[in-house]
């Protein structure tokens, strides 16, 4: 395949050639003596870029597709405040849903891809009353999508481990029935027994050889507290590569120097960051984080679910919003935030892939990289941020999966 007159990550015009699922070469696009277009060999497969813009796809290493709305009438938010309100409430309505989960989970997925996401990493809820069925779901949807994204699955126990009897044999039998990642929240907050609670969780992840997820809402002196403890546990097991904390919210709180020694000991552990842009305070930040060699992707989070109203599967959104929230407004820095939602969540799925390590870093456009692509329109990759257009083509693995946007709703 050959993708004719695309500008990679805004650069000169170009042609770019595919082949085994990777890019084989990049050269400046032939143009005819009297200044018009030299088409390629009519014999190969070619993809009009048109001058857009040529970029890395969307890595979503923070999606909740169990807990999805997307696709069907809007309700009103009923939410009630906290982890654990807000879990019971989504518990509480996730069955009365106007389409079968595996539907709206299946949608969902659809969406993101449609909108340049073809790398997913997605938490399938496990607890004392829904059991298997929404990881079931996630994983319906991952193999109605195999050809059009790659999809990680990490079982995750929103209602705590400890709280509810028989969570922790259904989050072991997950991980037998192939999820990818064992996946922990708030060990203080909401189970209140850290020790225990990261206990289980690292001796799943020895037990089956998966990655960590953790998600780390705790505030101030009690969530620096719990990510010590998962530094700890990241060293004494030989987890360092395999570990990511995500939201942690407030861990650049407490003061500049803890906020310091965090960044430092997360390099140092190579503990990686998923964030979802949200409007905080003090988050750990963003550019500091990525000069310190620590990996740091970008997720939706639920999309219009039972917790918030807010997402709709398209990261090019989210990508405004993490440049938003950071307070972003210069060009270099605004980019970086396309860097961390596409190459920088690629890195948290595979550690061995290419990294960010400064602002300024644009890979995953040279040849051997993977050719998991988005075109899209725009004068520049800040412009097209700022405008979000719908004119995408999307490839995966070599090969168009999406083009420009056509969903039906599922209501």
């Amino acid at each position: 395949m050959i993708l004719h007159q695309v500008r990679p990550w805004g650069g000169q015009l170009s042609d770019v050639e595919l082949q085994d699922g990777r890019i084989t070469a990049i050269q400046p696009s032939a143009t005819a003596p009297e200044g018009g277009a030299v088409a390629p060999d009519a014999s190969a497969d070619v993809v009009d870029g048109r001058g857009r813009l040529l970029l890395p796809s969307f890595s979503d290493v923070h999606v909740h597709l169990d807990s999805t709305r997307l696709g069907l009438p809007f309700r009103p938010h009923t939410g009630r405040p906290g982890v654990w309100g807000m879990m019971l409430n989504d518990r509480e309505n996730w069955r009365t849903a106007e389409a079968p989960i595996a539907d709206r989970t299946a949608f969902t997925l659809a969406t993101m891809i449609e909108h340049g996401t073809t790398r997913v990493r997605s938490y399938a809820q496990i607890d004392a009353d829904c059991r298997l069925e929404r990881f079931d779901a996630v994983v319906s949807a991952r193999e109605a999508h195999h050809a059009r994204a790659d999809v990680e699955i990490i079982a995750f126990p929103q209602a705590g481990l400890l709280l509810e009897e028989g969570v922790v044999p259904l989050m072991e039998e997950s991980l037998k029935q192939g999820a990818d990642v064992i996946g922990g929240i708030d060990p203080c907050q909401l189970d209140r027994d850290p020790v225990r609670h990261l206990d289980i969780v690292f001796g799943l992840a020895e037990k089956y050889q998966v990655p960590i997820d953790i998600h780390l809402h705790e505030p101030g002196e009690l969530g620096v507290y719990s990510a010590d403890l998962i530094l700890e546990r990241t060293r004494a097991t030989g987890m360092q590569g395999r570990v990511t904390i995500s939201h942690g919210y407030s861990l650049g709180s407490v003061s500049d120097s803890t906020t310091r020694r965090l960044i430092d000991e997360f390099a140092e552990a190579d503990i990686a960051m998923a964030t979802v842009a949200p409007s905080v305070r003090d988050p750990l930040p963003l550019r500091h984080l990525t000069e310190a060699g620590v990996r740091v992707g970008l997720g939706e989070d639920g999309q219009r679910d039972y917790w918030s109203p807010y997402g709709n599967g398209d990261m090019l959104d989210r990508t405004w919003q993490l440049a938003f929230t950071n307070g972003y407004r210069a060009d270099e820095l605004i980019e970086h935030c396309f860097a961390v939602a596409s190459i920088g969540g690629a890195s948290i799925l595979d550690p061995g892939s290419a990294r960010l390590t400064s602002v300024s870093d644009r890979p995953g456009l040279l040849v051997g990289d993977p050719a998991e692509l988005l075109l899209l329109a725009g004068e520049t990759v800040t412009s097209a941020i700022m405008d979000r257009p719908s004119d995408r083509t999307v490839i995966h693995r070599g090969r168009v999966v999406a083009d420009q946007l056509g969903l039906t709703p599922l209501g």
